[in-house]
């Protein structure tokens, strides 16, 4: 920007002294005989590059040359446009005797502003200047600058501009001080890196490939591949590529992760050669199995996963002791590994079971969005949509895209799958899931096969959700009938809690025959491990509902608004009062929204909440709403923790609205 003051005859006497405009103009003819050369070159893998055999072709040996110059010659160029700005402000300073004054000192106040601006560039770039000294430092094996650096605070985990960190470079190049300086300064072992092939990583950046090869091969190492990708490598990956068993055993010591993947999946040993680096590695990888299996058991024992399931789902304790138990048996290895797990979520709407599905997927997965697969099962009605199911055969439409299901499952084998509303789904799509539920395989559309035995099904239905529901009030009546009576006769083992379990009599004489009526075949219920039953919630736990929908309220208030929103006993009892049994926790969500929701938007649009207010919710016994319930009321308590009432004008209603037409 500070160029445009320069007048015009200026800077095109002094174009020519920029020796980066001409370095880009021939550089972009090199790209392009760069690029056939590099045609010419086999892809490699991403190990440390080994001598060819003695028996190349001339033709190859010319490439390779004309390769070597062409990046001989980017270097130089990059020098040249590494001192451009020595360049140009030399050019204000001496200039010929035939030049005026005036463009003299044109030249003079150039040379002035590049001069304050680069100064003000280096203050803002001095961090990143210290992250190149100390990648510098470790490429160098310069370990006194590299002690210095990190004393004066420098991040000991700086990534070049490009993705590599220092350990990496260190890993790479055997520069075993380095490592050992990196690692007690707090450098992270398992830090996965950002540079992907050369062209990738060009393209990505916005950078000239060549420039990107030569700062890979210059700053980090010139002995691997330029087609191979290598991000999510870590520094073990680089020491297992080398061979330095040393560096290995430092990484380990110090916390690295064996089994850690990089993006093609591939562990540390996948690079290793055979030998002593490669027998190290595979003791650490079982070591490290054995260590995590005893701290994830140890975590369990500690915080159980009924109790995690909780911390998330208000109620259903039969569900989630039912779903936690079959979990366990398969953690602790307890289970047939050849056939997976296959859940039954049946209840009404709204009652938790897909919530439930979503906190098994989150414990089982730490990445959820792999991890957890929905397919919406009202979407394979037809008997054609079973392609969409596990994609199309040879021949058809769509044969390349693959199915849905089948394509997911590919990506996480292990996944936690749902089939939402199973029970829409055609008849063909069930008889899909024998071969699934069973033998825990599935053949897409091309005919491969797919093993998912590790993975767990999770099918939600209402079908018999009226039964459960009815039936389940039923036994609330007893239980509480009970516990009055044991309450009359002063016992001392009251009953606290509204617990109740369905009876087997009821679920093989109720449910069992609704459910073979509607999938009209035995085999398909057998495969099921476990039928979960859902149960409408009891009143306490409407409570919490309510409270947990009015918590999600105020916390948006607060972020968007400012606004704090209180209330009391009262307002949870009146809002208990909107619950359907049909619509479960959505008919209290949608409750809130009608009679507090409403009341907040109108009011924000007529300007009555002052900024940074306290809301407090009151019930009205003396006003009734239209279906007789009392009266929600919004006040704003004051500073002396005086209220005043909020008069909140009734939206303009259509049908008391006379239209009146003009001829």
């Amino acid at each position: 920007m500070f160029l445009s003051s320069v007048p015009a005859r200026v800077l095109m006497r002094r174009s020519r002294s920029l020796s980066p405009c001409r370095a880009l103009q021939t550089g972009h003819g090199e790209a392009s005989r760069f690029r056939n050369l590099c045609e010419l070159e086999p892809n490699r893998s991403p190990v440390a590059r080994v001598p060819r055999a003695s028996g190349k072709s001339v033709a190859g040996e010319e490439s390779r040359m004309q390769y070597h110059q062409l990046a001989s010659r980017w270097r130089e160029s990059l020098e040249g446009r590494r001192s451009s700005w020595a360049s140009l402000t030399a050019a204000g300073r001496h200039r010929d005797g035939h030049e005026s004054r005036a463009e003299a000192a044109d030249a003079a106040g150039v040379a002035g502003v590049i001069s304050v601006a680069a100064l003000a560039f280096c203050f803002k770039k001095d961090s990143d200047d210290k992250a190149e000294a100390l990648l510098e430092a470790a490429r160098s094996s310069n370990t006194q600058e590299l002690i210095r650096l990190l004393a004066q605070g420098v991040d000991p985990n700086s990534r070049h501009r490009l993705g590599w960190t220092p350990l990496m470079v260190a890993a790479m190049n055997k520069q075993h001080n380095v490592v050992k300086v990196l690692l007690e300064a707090g450098a992270d072992p398992n830090l996965g890196d950002d540079f992907s092939s050369v062209y990738e990583t060009a393209r990505e950046k916005g950078i000239h490939s060549l420039e990107v090869l030569v700062s890979r091969e210059d700053e980090f190492s010139n002995r691997l591949s330029s087609r191979a990708s290598f991000r999510g490598c870590s520094a073990l990956h680089y020491a297992a590529l080398t061979d330095d068993l040393r560096t290995v055993r430092m990484l380990l010591d110090a916390g690295a992760n064996p089994l850690q993947k990089n993006e093609l999946g591939h562990t540390p040993l996948t690079y290793a050669k055979e030998g002593e680096t490669a027998t190290l590695l595979k003791e650490a990888q079982n070591t490290f199995v054995e260590a995590q299996q005893k701290r994830e058991a140890e975590q369990r024992r500690k915080f159980p996963l009924e109790r995690r399931l909780k911390e998330h789902i208000i109620g259903q304790e039969g569900a989630i002791n039912t779903v936690a138990s079959a979990i366990r048996r398969k953690e602790n290895g307890w289970y047939d590994e050849e056939h997976p797990l296959v859940f039954l979520f049946l209840g009404s709407s709204g009652i938790g079971k897909t919530e439930l599905a979503k906190q098994v997927a989150r414990y089982m997965h730490k990445d959820i969005k792999k991890g957890f697969i929905r397919m919406d099962m009202s979407e394979f009605q037809e008997k054609h949509e079973v392609a969409k199911f596990i994609g199309s055969p040879p021949g058809y439409v769509g044969h390349e895209e693959g199915g849905q299901l089948t394509k997911k499952l590919k990506q996480c084998p292990n996944a936690v799958v749902l089939f939402d509303e199973v029970d829409k789904a055609h008849p063909d799509v069930l008889t899909i899931m024998l071969q699934l539920f069973d033998e825990g395989r599935l053949t897409d559309g091309k005919g491969k096969t797919i093993e998912c035995k590790d993975a767990i099904f999770i099918m939600t239905s209402n079908a018999a959700s009226d039964e459960i529901a009815q039936h389940a009030l039923q036994l609330r009546e007893e239980a509480q009938e009970q516990s009055r009576r044991r309450l009359a006769e002063n016992l001392e083992d009251v009953q606290k809690s509204e617990k109740i379990t369905i009876s087997n009599t009821f679920k093989e004489q109720v449910i069992r025959p609704i459910l073979k009526a509607h999938f009209r075949r035995d085999e398909f219920l057998g495969r099921i491990n476990e039928i979960v039953y859902f149960l409408p919630f009891c009143h306490s736990e409407l409570i919490q509902l309510v409270s947990r929908e009015l918590s999600y309220w105020a916390k948006k208030a607060k972020q968007r608004h400012n606004i704090t929103l209180l209330w009391e006993r009262p307002v949870l009892e009146l809002l208990v009062r909107g619950y359907n049994l049909h619509y479960g926790a959505r008919s209290i969500k949608h409750e809130v929204e009608r009679r507090l929701v409403n009341q907040l938007a109108a009011a924000f649009e007529q300007e009555l909440l002052p900024k940074g207010c306290t809301l407090r919710l009151t019930v009205d016994g003396g006003q009734q709403e239209k279906d007789g319930a009392p009266a929600l009321h919004l006040e704003v308590v004051g500073e002396d923790s005086s209220t005043r009432k909020l008069d909140i004008r009734p939206p303009l209603n259509p049908e008391d609205v006379t239209l009146t037409s003009h001829l």
